[in-house]
């Protein structure tokens, strides 16, 4: 087979192309000086993902690995960009890239954090995979570049003699337009200059487009907490975790003292008179966001999270397609207090409580029975059983019936807020009438306490809300948490734990060890 020019300058631009991708993944890199690939690793799949793990553990390998994929993705760009070294580069890159596709493979059952799109056996990095072998192997001049200049000048420095004998192509040889000289086909070599040249400007407009967005919205004067465009906003990462979280058991289950909520995944924002938010948060929380959210939740120590048990689809995605560990608390909210018990035993529930709000309807209802039932259904599964409250008079029914649980969910926040109100009924901004008279109840109550809405739902800051509870009893609380608030709450409860801990400036003894 033989190449016509044509195709040689097909060749050049798709070799150009892919070069300017690792170019560009390994120049980003060197500019992010937080870049890590500790996360990629710990989050493989597959037979080999001990060994890329293992990477991890020693900050000197870590390091190293670093810099060989900061740097090795940008000298294998820069080599495919110029064609310089061609084979050497494309040879590199297809390992490179062989590496980053066995740590986490698109394979039936398996599926990374990291992987982008919907891919089946085949992604972008296989298909690159192919290109640069296809690189290694096809004849030297059927593509233009350096490589060209660099062979033209070893030739020249030949004795005339073995010139001669070197001049008969090894290889097929490329029919070229016959109106090339010497001088054009110097020039064409050199095709991966500008190419060089346009990536760099590339770079520069795009780290100034960066700057001058941040420069407006500092210039614009615009308030983080209060504003509709944020001054600025930094998501805070693994590397600002200083805290260490703390345990507790209901039964044979351990549970972290910060329970993950579930009203923000599912939706229920509790936006008050903000219809919009709901669907906003629905619209946020993609499938691939919430299991990111769980994966960072555990790195962080968090291992429970707490909601209704029509989120049991996602939590058994990630229990089953990414190896997740997080345990499920099941509210078993809904219309058929009996159908949701049974959906989150069979969903592989952790423990499940009856809602507060199902368990407020009930004892309004005069049918306490109800829960009685449920709770000995799921004790009968061989799960931890809870009753959950919004109304003081839903957990004393329950104690009057001598109905002990494995624990209880009962609201707890103060009304020290500007849109507290302390009226009877539903306003979507108060949701503990009287937590003096809480705190007096539960104290004596033998049973551990998962105090949730200890923030009122967004109205009260964390670290007011966080610290009343626990001072005031609370054994484990249930926060609902975006990604980018899991390690700053982290933070939060471990420093005041530690100081509860130093103070014993506690109105309850800890109930769950």
């Amino acid at each position: 087979m033989r190449a016509n020019w044509r195709s040689g300058w097909v060749l050049t631009l798709l070799r150009m192309v892919i070069g300017w991708h690792f170019l560009y993944e390994g120049v980003i890199k060197v500019l992010a000086k937080d870049w890590s690939s500790a996360d990629y690793l710990t989050d493989s799949t597959w037979r080999l993902a001990p060994f890329f793990r293992g990477l991890t553990e020693s900050p000197t390998t870590l390091h190293a690995v670093d810099l060989l994929n900061m740097w090795g993705l940008g000298l294998i760009g820069l080599g495919l960009v110029l064609g310089v070294f061609t084979r050497l580069s494309a040879f590199a890159g297809a390992v490179l890239l062989s590496l980053y596709y066995i740590s986490n493979p698109p394979f039936i059952g398996l599926r990374g954090v990291y992987g982008e799109g919907n891919y089946l056996i085949i992604n972008k990095n296989l298909i690159e995979i192919a290109a640069l072998i296809m690189f290694v192997f096809i004849p030297r001049g059927w593509m233009y570049g350096l490589d060209g200049i660099l062979r033209s000048i070893r030739a020249r420095q030949q004795p005339a003699a073995n010139r001669t004998a070197k001049v008969a192509p090894a290889e097929p040889a490329t029919d070229e337009d016959p109106r090339l000289t010497h001088r054009r086909i110097f020039l064409r070599d050199l095709a991966g200059i500008p190419a060089l040249g346009a990536f760099w400007y590339a770079v520069d407009r795009k780290r100034k487009w960066d700057s001058h967005e941040e420069r407006l919205l500092v210039e614009a004067g615009a308030d983080g907490r209060t504003s509709a465009t944020l001054k600025k906003f930094t998501f805070s990462r693994l590397k600002d975790l200083t805290g260490t979280m703390t345990y507790g058991h209901i039964g044979k289950l351990k549970l972290s003292r910060l329970i993950m909520g579930g009203n923000l995944i599912g939706g229920w924002a509790h936006a008050r008179d903000l219809l919009y938010v709901s669907d906003l948060v629905k619209a946020y929380h993609t499938d691939e966001r919430v299991i990111n959210t769980f994966r960072l939740a555990e790195k962080c120590g968090i291992n429970t999270f707490l909601t209704h048990p029509m989120l049991l689809r996602i939590a058994q995605k990630y229990w089953n397609e990414y190896g997740g560990k997080i345990q499920f608390v099941s509210d078993c909210g809904g219309s058929d207090l009996a159908a949701a018990v049974k959906l989150s035993i069979e969903g592989g529930a952790h423990a499940a409580y009856v809602q507060g709000g199902t368990a407020d309807r009930l004892v309004e209802e005069g049918k306490i029975d109800e829960i009685y039932r449920a709770v000995q259904t799921i004790r009968a599964a061989g799960l931890p059983a809870g009753i959950g409250g919004h109304r003081l008079k839903t957990i004393q029914a329950c104690v009057e019936k001598s109905i002990h649980p494995d624990f209880w969910m009962k609201t707890l926040h103060h009304h020290n807020y500007w849109s507290s109100r302390t009226t009877e009924g539903d306003h979507d901004n108060n949701f503990c009438l009287e937590p003096d008279e809480t705190i007096k109840l539960m104290r004596d109550l033998p049973e551990p306490w998962i105090a949730f809405k200890v923030m009122a739902a967004g109205a009260i800051k964390p670290e007011d809300g966080f610290l009343y509870a626990f001072r005031n009893g609370a054994d484990f609380i249930c926060a609902g948490m975006y990604d980018f608030q899991i390690v700053p709450d982290v933070n939060l409860v471990s420093s005041i734990l530690a100081n509860l801990a130093k103070t014993n400036d506690r109105s309850r003894p800890w109930r769950a060890l």
